[in-house]
């Protein structure tokens, strides 16, 4: 009976042995069952700097993990692979630029720089879950030269001293989602020379302006919160054939929209425009739509030296300049803040409507539009326009003679 006990321990202490040996022995994998075309992915976490880890990527590129962790760093990171996803653990993971010579925290582009050949530009990087921060001597937050179909998701860049986000000239299919850009010293967004943007669902908090988009084709800015920016909100310059739709754009000191410098074929449609210091510009635009958005307030300007109030808003909820023409102008919405029941809520010396404002345009259709309780519902100012279609709109609990 003892040798059959004995026998009984011997067998399971080895039982035990082996299972506490498969437990810790890393799992073999057989090459005749790995995936072909598989790479291995990249733990940052194994590396002493984040830039070693990105200098690991192969040449046909990989997937950087980033580990929870505030990770400081006082020079420009750099990377220069495409077919790269470099991803985070959400806020928690930091990345926080301390550099006070006003260079970038995060710096994407290719190894020759602006003397790429453009077969050999980046393509497809992605950019995902992770927080950028900087500080008021600091440059960009992250910055893309030349990437093709770049693509930023779920990313908070926020403190820096330039540009939150500067895509330089990503000319193929760039993308921004759900990103949180916030309290950066100059534009939140910035887009020179890029072609058929995407930026959709995002939030966007008292940078310097929102979004810049210049020399561009083809922006689709659609569901964006837009809020308490320093200056305007969304500009766009020498671009062509765009929509800004759905977003909701408050509180900003200076324009919600501008359109400028040869702008045409642009729709502005369905956005929320509330309590801005003016409403849409169009200063140089050409074959565009404003159509069914809200203007419930405008800001009143700053006051004069001797504290009286200047007579006259320059932007109004909508001002069509002397170098624009051919403008549509239907269903919108200009109002103050009437709740129903006869009430108006609004403090004569912070609040005030706006209508819209003609100077010196041509070729214009203002057809369905509701203005209500407006000074005015529309002012023409020198000089003259010419081509102006005024019909079929509704002007309620305005002035006997609304029109000048």
């Amino acid at each position: 009976m003892f040798r059959v006990l004995g026998l009984l321990a011997v067998v399971l202490m080895g039982m035990v042995w082996i299972s506490t040996a498969q437990e810790t022995r890393p799992p073999q994998v057989s090459p005749a069952t790995k995936l072909p075309g598989a790479r291995a992915e990249i733990d940052a976490a194994q590396f002493l700097s984040l830039q070693a880890a990105f200098d690991a990527i192969p040449p046909e590129g990989g997937v950087v993990r980033i580990p929870p962790g505030t990770f400081e760093i006082s020079h420009p990171l750099v990377l220069s692979r495409g077919d790269t996803l470099i991803q985070g653990a959400g806020t928690a993971t930091h990345i926080k630029n301390t550099n006070t010579d006003g260079q970038p925290a995060l710096v994407i582009r290719h190894a020759d720089g602006d003397k790429v050949k453009a077969a050999d530009k980046l393509w497809r990087v992605m950019l995902s879950q992770f927080r950028i921060t900087g500080q008021e001597k600091s440059g960009n937050g992250i910055e893309a030269v030349m990437v093709n179909e770049i693509f930023l998701q779920g990313v908070t860049v926020s403190y820096h001293g330039g540009d939150g986000i500067k895509l330089d000239r990503c000319y193929e299919d760039p993308r921004v989602n759900a990103c949180l850009i916030t309290y950066n010293k100059e534009t939140g967004l910035n887009l020179p020379g890029c072609h058929d943007i995407v930026v959709n669902g995002n939030q966007f908090e008292e940078n310097r302006d929102a979004l810049h988009c210049f020399d561009a084709f083809n922006l689709c800015l659609t569901g964006n919160c837009i809020d308490d920016h320093l200056g305007d909100g969304v500009v766009i310059e020498n671009t062509y054939g765009s929509v800004v739709s759905g977003n909701m754009i408050e509180e900003c000191d200076g324009r919600a929209i501008v359109l400028a410098r040869d702008c045409y074929g642009i729709t502005l449609s369905s956005n929320v425009i509330a309590h801005n210091g003016g409403g849409i510009d169009l200063v140089d635009a050409h074959g565009c739509t404003v159509s069914a958005n809200t203007f419930p307030l405008l800001k009143l300007p700053p006051k004069a030296k001797d504290g009286t109030q200047p007579p006259q808003l320059e932007t109004r909820c909508l001002r069509i300049g002397k170098d624009s023409s051919r403008i549509t102008v239907t269903g919108n919405s200009f109002c103050d803040s009437y709740i129903g029941e006869g009430t108006v809520q609004r403090k004569l010396n912070d609040q005030l409507a706006g209508g819209l404002v003609l100077e010196g345009t041509r070729d214009i259709t203002i057809t369905g539009n509701t203005f209500s309780s407006l000074p005015k519902a529309m002012e023409l100012r020198a000089p003259m326009s010419e081509n102006i279609l005024f019909s079929n709109n509704l002007l309620i609990d305005s002035p006997t003679d609304p029109l000048p």
